[in-house]
């Protein structure tokens, strides 16, 4: 059962800070690991990100055992209501210098949210003001971060961009909607096959594939929605996602659906499996833009993927 960020004691938020601040150290660490044969400049921005992560760590643990003595709560993000949980990007071998880069922004965004919020869920005026002292220091981290890749960088420095803009997008459009279009467009195909194989009937085939696609875009709209009030992660409004991953999903399974109005049930398959691969590329696309997946594996998984699912809902249907 997870805890509402507000039901959380000041004791509570401050073991929560602790626990956040010692992951993310291991995480820039990881990175820093991860990337320091290729690339070496990188993971020494990573080394010094993780040392400020350690100080930030060790500030709080004064500020417990001042005030709440050596025994610290169990509590962690995936414990609260709000939290992002973290991809393991960081095990991933070879890591892609842009994936760390782009989930260390992502991280130092989410840290200075967190920190502006409980500041407003404490009392006591030497905990605040540690606590306010550590978000000014999470919203220069960006800064500090731009500073280092400057530093350490030089001229293999990526051109200058609106990061913050970027990440936004991503968190509120991209992922939910590239989540939402990869499930509508695979866990669709089954059903709407296997029932046009079985029936060989188009209508019947539109009817299961309409009501497949409104299902699970109901369902994933709703799952997103209650997921994360994005109050802490920057994500945005929960009924924004929401819709934007049930509609992506919705969108994904009627676009091989629509084809089966037409009433000659050998064109309307052959149309549906060609939409079919054009959604497979789009999403292999996308995944390769904005979340900086090599586009072959990319498109080995989503083709793959959907290619299983087809033949799925083929040998049900047919026999």
């Amino acid at each position: 059962m997870l805890k509402k960020f507000k039901d959380l004691s000041e004791k509570e938020i401050l073991a929560l800070a602790i626990a956040s601040e010692e992951e993310d150290g291991r995480i820039y660490g990881e990175f820093a690991d991860a990337l320091r044969e290729s690339y070496p400049a990188t993971a020494q921005m990573f080394e010094e990100m993780r040392e400020e992560e350690v100080v930030h760590r060790d500030r709080l643990f004064a500020m417990f055992r001042q005030r709440f003595g050596d025994r610290i709560p169990l509590i962690r993000r995936e414990n609260v209501k709000g939290f992002i949980a973290r991809r393991p990007t960081w095990l991933v071998r070879p890591l892609g210098v842009n994936v760390a880069r782009k989930q260390a922004g992502i991280m130092e965004m989410e840290a200075a949210r967190f920190y502006a919020k409980a500041v407003t869920r404490v009392q006591d005026a030497s905990t605040r003001e540690l606590l306010n002292k550590l978000a000014d220091e999470e919203r220069k981290h960006q800064a500090t971060a731009g500073d280092l890749k400057e530093k350490h960088l030089t001229e293999h420095a990526r051109a200058a961009e609106d990061q913050s803009r970027e990440k936004l997008f991503l968190l509120q459009v991209v992922q939910p909607g590239l989540a939402g279009l990869m499930d509508g467009s695979v866990s669709t195909l089954a059903p709407l096959f296997a029932a046009a194989f079985a029936t060989q009937n188009s209508w019947d085939a539109f009817r299961v594939g309409l009501a497949a696609s409104l299902g699970a875009g109901i369902s994933m709209g709703f799952a997103e929605s209650l997921s994360d009030d994005g109050s802490l992660t920057g994500r945005g409004s929960p009924w924004i996602r929401g819709l934007v991953i049930g509609g992506m999903t919705t969108a994904g399974g009627i676009g091989h659906t629509m084809p089966f109005l037409i009433s000659n049930f050998h064109t309307a398959t052959v149309i549906a499996a060609i939409v079919v691969l054009f959604e497979l590329g789009a999403i292999a696309i996308i995944r390769h833009k904005y979340m900086d997946t090599p586009f072959l594996q990319a498109a080995f998984q989503v083709v793959v993927g959907g290619i299983l699912v087809f033949l799925t809902g083929w040998l049900i249907g047919s026999s």
